[in-house]
């Protein structure tokens, strides 16, 4: 590949990186601009860049078919009826919501993707401030923050831990053993650091709980079928891909969506026309654009020249790796969304190890089915943490991020770049010294 097509591609990429933090366009059109470059100056054909947006079918299918069921689910107002229920359950004391947040959250996390978790909860969040008088902002961006760790207690609570841990042929047992300590650990830093964090709604209490509106659910027969295909898409998000015929969590979503908008059709609750035009487009898209420009940097060679410099730093020092890989890695997590930035890093990270001799050349098929040196596996360990929780650093770390954003900017307020890294450098810091200090004694001195 010609050097200025790298070149272009890097600073395509840069390019729209500043456009987001600086805000001077939004993030979406910047994302489509990046794109379009690396078309129109043929760095990649348009047959490509579909191939590379194909490539995650999977979460804009999964992203797709929750964003359609949450929205036909909207007319019965449960999000209106759940988020005063929280309120009074929290007593209308700000600290008892926050913890709240985090108790409802971290399990769901456990057992399905943050992303998916953020669009089934983040509807519940703008309601509930507006009764206690605060600001939804803050409390969804601890929604994410909360989402983005506690995927970390298992090995199917992240997109971004389930690839690593596939690549390595590590079991569903095996991580929780080893390394769901580490994703309590983190869901542990945000609960301690709660109160400085967010400290006027952490002391914020409301006085008179009655003077709260007390919505009622509307069409209570089409709730309850709701919550049967809900719970149906729920189970199959969990059970879908052991069955003998898979089924992976985006068509288990699709099929949610489909039977949500047949329900609300045929109960004329709303129209299809109205789902689907409030569907947020504008993050679909965005995601659409950054695989794309994530596409460019693979086709050039930009990431894959990341390995030789691996290797020239570290050698086979693989304590010294491990540790900077977590710091590493969190940083560029934290403005490269963590599933197309592991996507490259797994080949790239194995390479290394086969380059500096401390395994064999046949880990780098995708048919490979063994298991890895006990001794390089730390270095994919401290992979998993940095790309998950780097992605509570910026706006666009992560896909939860940016799909809160997009349910703030629906309710009228935008999260915008500089207010998230506000909050969200502090979670990072802490969170990466935090998994640095557990890997270094679980796997490295002991």
């Amino acid at each position: 590949m010609a050097t200025w097509q790298a070149i272009l591609s890097l600073v395509t990429f840069i390019s729209v990186i500043v456009l987001l933090i600086t805000e001077w366009i939004h993030f979406t059109i910047a994302a489509f601009l990046g794109a379009l470059i690396l078309i129109v100056a043929n760095v990649m054909t348009m047959p490509e860049a579909i191939a590379y947006i194909g490539k995650s079918h999977g979460t804009l299918g999964l992203f797709f078919g929750v964003m359609v069921m949450v929205r036909a689910f909207q007319p019965t107002k449960v999000f209106e009826y759940l988020a005063t229920q929280m309120v009074i359950i929290a007593k209308g004391r700000g600290d008892r919501l926050l913890l709240g947040i985090v108790a409802i959250t971290t399990p769901i996390c456990a057992v399905l993707p943050n992303a998916t978790t953020v669009m089934l909860l983040a509807p519940l969040i703008p309601p509930m401030a507006e009764e206690i008088g605060v600001d939804f902002v803050p409390l969804l961006i601890l929604l994410v923050f909360v989402a983005n760790s506690s995927g970390l207690l298992t090995i199917v609570g992240d997109p971004a831990t389930y690839i690593v841990g596939d690549a390595i042929n590590m079991s569903f047992v095996d991580y929780l053993l080893k390394l769901s300590l580490g994703g309590a650990i983190a869901v542990g830093v945000i609960v301690a650091i709660l109160p400085f964090l967010f400290r006027k709604i952490w002391n914020k209490k409301l006085e008179n709980l009655e003077r709260l509106p007390h919505p009622t659910i509307n069409h209570p027969r089409v709730l309850i079928v709701g919550a049967i295909i809900t719970a149906f898409v729920l189970m199959f998000f969990v059970i879908g891909e052991s069955l003998p015929i898979p089924v992976t969590p985006a068509t288990v979503a699709l099929l949610g969506a489909a039977l949500a908008l047949m329900l609300s059709h045929h109960c004329k609750i709303d129209s299809v026309q109205h789902i689907l035009r409030d569907v947020d487009w504008s993050t679909l898209i965005f995601f659409m654009c950054i695989f794309v420009l994530i596409g460019g940097l693979e086709k050039t060679g930009v990431i894959g020249s990341m390995s030789g410099i691996l290797a020239a730093i570290l050698g086979k020092n693989i304590a010294l790796g491990s540790i900077l890989l977590i710091f590493f890695v969190g940083l560029i997590s934290s403005v490269v969304p963590n599933i197309p930035l592991v996507v490259a890093m797994v080949p790239l990270l194995k390479q290394y190890v086969v380059n500096v001799g401390l395994a064999g050349a046949e880990i780098i098929s995708p048919d490979f089915t063994g298991q890895l040196p006990a001794v390089v596996l730390p270095l994919f360990y401290a992979m998993m943490y940095g790309a998950t929780l780097g992605g509570n650093g910026t706006l666009v770390g992560a896909s939860a991020n940016i799909v809160a954003a997009g349910v703030a900017e629906q309710h009228g307020r935008r999260i915008s770049f500089k207010t998230f890294l506000r909050y969200g450098i502090p979670v990072m810091i802490l969170q990466l010294v935090a998994a640095a200090i557990y890997v270094a004694l679980r796997f490295l001195l002991f």
